[in-house]
């Protein structure tokens, strides 16, 4: 499965770094592509593992926003 997630409050390396380890970290989640100008991550995971809140609960605990 993909999804994209569309992410407030990145500004910089640091953010995409932080939401990117904070989707990897999921298991069930294979691969995880931040696109900092769209405010975007794009995962590929694996629905019987990993559901979309608990990605959304994991952007969001690194203090941003997913809308």
């Amino acid at each position: 499965m993909e999804k994209t997630l569309n992410v407030k409050g990145m500004t910089c390396g640091h953010c995409k770094q932080s939401v990117t380890n904070a989707l990897q970290e999921l298991n069930g989640v294979d691969q995880v592509e931040v696109n900092l100008d769209e405010g975007t991550a794009k995962v590929s995971y694996e629905d019987s593992k990993v559901t979309v809140a608990q990605m959304r609960e994991a952007v969001e605990g690194q203090g941003y926003d997913v809308v």
